[in-house]
């Protein structure tokens, strides 16, 4: 038996959509476009400046990167260093006034006072014993007496006329300064030097409420 043949058999509308496509005029832009190939290699070099100018930029982000994290590790450090410098700086400062009371008392005492003389001399191995403290710690005298009055250093009580010193000069301390390493822990209270000036007094030379 002979096999069955597939016949198909196409509706006449859909020949003549067929002809019309195929009769249809070609657009110009298709035409342009015929042949318009992209240009592997300048293609290549568009990517390569791109990526070029991407590597850049990131060198330079990784570089201030490197440069903030360095400062960072030295702010860091100086701030631990300063903790453990001035760590004890507050208890210090406290331990003056102690200091104070001592010395005051041992310049109270009469030398001519044969009874005080033991207590004065236990008074002085207490201090003695503190001071030897404080320098551990590297706490230091700041220098007053007669030498030129310096605010950052000095705190001014009062003003006095002087004609045997120069103006500005440092003439009594009332109390002691102290440095902690190049800190200042305490300002020295001092009386400072101011000379007259054909008869008058210059007023203008200290600001003792500084």
């Amino acid at each position: 038996m002979a096999p069955k043949k597939k016949i198909v058999i196409e509706e006449e509308s859909d020949k003549q959509t067929q002809k019309e496509a195929s009769e249809a005029p070609i657009e110009e832009n298709d035409v342009d476009g015929i042949g318009d190939d992209v240009d592997p290699v300048m293609d290549l070099e568009d990517k390569l400046a791109a990526a070029e100018e991407q590597a850049k930029e990131y060198h330079d982000r990784m570089l201030r990167m490197a440069a903030e994290l360095e400062n960072y590790k030295k702010r860091t450090g100086r701030e631990l260093e300063d903790m453990r410098k001035y760590a004890t700086e507050n208890l210090l400062r406290q331990l003056l006034t102690v200091v104070d009371n001592l010395e005051r008392a041992i310049a109270s005492a009469s030398p001519d006072n044969q009874s005080e003389q033991g207590v004065v001399g236990g008074v002085a191995l207490t201090l003695a014993e503190i001071n030897k403290i404080l320098e551990k710690h590297h706490v230091t005298p700041v220098e007053a007496l007669g030498a030129p009055f310096d605010p950052a250093f000095h705190q001014a009580m009062s003003q006095e006329e002087r004609d045997d010193k120069p103006a500005n000069t440092v003439v009594q301390e009332f109390q002691k300064g102290y440095l902690m390493h190049d800190r200042l822990l305490r300002p020295a209270m001092v009386v400072v030097s101011k000379n007259t000036q054909n008869g008058q007094p210059n007023e203008k030379l200290v600001d003792t409420n500084a």
